[in-house]
């Protein structure tokens, strides 16, 4: 390990892969380490026996529920949004040469007591029950005004002000109902909680676009799902970085982040009696909690917290058609909180359980010292449950850019539905990692017409 590298990635998550790739790709010799002996880190896709040894340890799997290679089990839910940004990413790298992926079948929202599907056409949203007739028509209105927005038409505006403009405006303008306020800016433009009613009206009319467009792309939900489990986005990126001469090491551990003691800044990474040197580290937080250097000065601060249920059923979700994949929100103010509550289940359609099972799983900011009673309102709709399996996982991020000491380090992947804050990241760190130099990558995949199959 005598060699010097451009570049040291440590953690193999979706962001360190993807930046491990646009690194290679951009002529840098990256080297790419990981402390575990799989790809995807805190995000990775489990088998089963990796999913017992994490959460039961020293017991067995059932023998009843498949085998392992039946098995990839995310530990962190998540979806794409097929218009979104990590789609378009993975189209311009030509990372979905590696993928395939699946629709995830419909989209639901929690509303007074049950569960509504969020409609995916005009004719379903006609008969849909989350609103009544008249609020229906005021709803059509709403959203024939986001449709027809133009910019640079002030005719198609209604005397609006999207940038100066509080959502909550927008909607008294229309005179939404509560309920239906809570559907678009939970279940459509994904909010996690009711702050955005106070922030510019763009940002909603933005994610409302990006879940209409992404709906259109094929109809019956805006989400789709890489076969095989989210683990199978990094090891794409990977092969990726691979291709352009970036080097990979799993179930290499740490021991320590090397700093220059005279200027600060970073120098390499030492693993047992060898070090290894690069210009610059960028690694996913848990790999600066204890600091570096003499200081041991934590690098990263914990934002908040996230509890997980992963579920195993013997049954799709009650009230969801027999659907083989859902996504299914609880908005907070339907149950009294200051989060959305987010539920994922997935089945042997994507390929990651056996036959006759589900994995659903429930998940939501940590808002009291009872994290698990607070997905109470989303295990009760799941029906029985075979099996369950709970993690609180903390929600981290750099404390500083990394200018002055070329450590760079992401954010931890969040708790929302999707990917569109990890792309954001990944942006960030790129700016942050090549002084300023913002990464661009729409102009590609615009031009080809290329998409992912689903």
């Amino acid at each position: 390990m005598d060699e010097k590298y451009d570049a040291i990635i440590l953690g193999t998550g979706v962001s360190e892969c993807v930046l491990s790739a646009l690194l290679s790709v951009d002529g840098k010799k990256v080297l790419h380490m990981d402390r575990n002996d799989y790809y995807g880190a805190d995000a990775a896709s489990l088998n089963l026996t990796q999913l017992w040894a994490r959460f039961r340890e020293g017991q067995e799997p059932p023998k009843d529920i498949g085998r392992d290679r039946d098995y990839a089990i995310d530990l962190i839910p998540k979806f794409m949004m097929a218009n979104g940004e990590l789609t378009k990413m993975l189209v311009h790298t030509d990372v979905t040469r590696y993928l395939e992926f699946k629709q995830i079948a419909a989209s639901y929202v929690y509303r007074d007591g049950r569960i509504a599907k969020v409609p995916a056409t005009e004719m379903e949203a006609v008969r849909s029950s989350l609103m009544g007739l008249f609020e229906k028509r005021r709803a059509k209105k709403f959203f024939e005004f986001i449709q027809n927005w133009r910019d640079e038409d002030p005719a198609t505006h209604q005397g609006q002000d999207l940038d100066g403009t509080p959502m909550t405006k927008i909607y008294d303008y229309f005179g939404l109902e509560a309920g239906t306020r809570d559907f678009i800016g939970h279940a459509m433009a994904l909010h996690q909680d009711d702050a955005y009613l106070q922030r510019p009206a763009r940002e909603t009319y933005d994610r409302i676009l990006l879940y209409t467009s992404s709906m259109a792309r094929y109809g019956k939900s805006p989400y789709i799902y890489p076969l095989y489990g989210l683990g199978e986005l990094p090891q794409g990126f990977a092969r990726l970085s691979a291709i352009y001469g970036g080097t990979y090491m799993l179930d290499k551990q740490v021991d320590e982040i090397v700093v220059d003691a005279e200027t600060g800044k970073f120098s390499g990474v030492r693993c047992g009696d060898e070090t290894v040197h690069a210009d610059m580290v960028i690694g996913d937080p848990s790999y600066f909690r204890a600091g570096v250097g003499e200081k041991k000065t934590p690098l990263v601060r914990e934002t908040a917290k996230v509890v997980r249920a992963i579920c195993f059923l013997k049954h799709p979700i009650p009230n969801t058609d027999n659907a083989d994949s859902v996504q299914l929100i609880i908005p907070q103010n339907q149950v009294g909180r200051k989060h959305d509550i987010y539920v994922a289940c997935l089945s042997s359609a994507q390929n990651i359980c056996a036959n006759g099972l589900y994995v659903a799983q429930v998940s939501t900011i940590v808002e009291s010292s009872t994290p698990e009673l607070e997905l109470k309102p989303g295990l009760d709709l799941l029906g029985p449950i075979y099996e369950k399996f709970l993690q609180i996982s903390p929600l981290e991020e750099p404390i500083n850019s990394g200018a002055d000491d070329k450590i760079f380090i992401t954010r931890s992947l969040d708790s929302q539905s999707h990917f569109e804050s990890l792309v954001d990241d990944v942006r960030d760190v790129w700016r942050r990692a090549t002084d300023g130099k913002p990464l661009d990558l729409k102009k590609r995949a615009e031009d080809e017409g290329a998409q992912v199959q689903a």
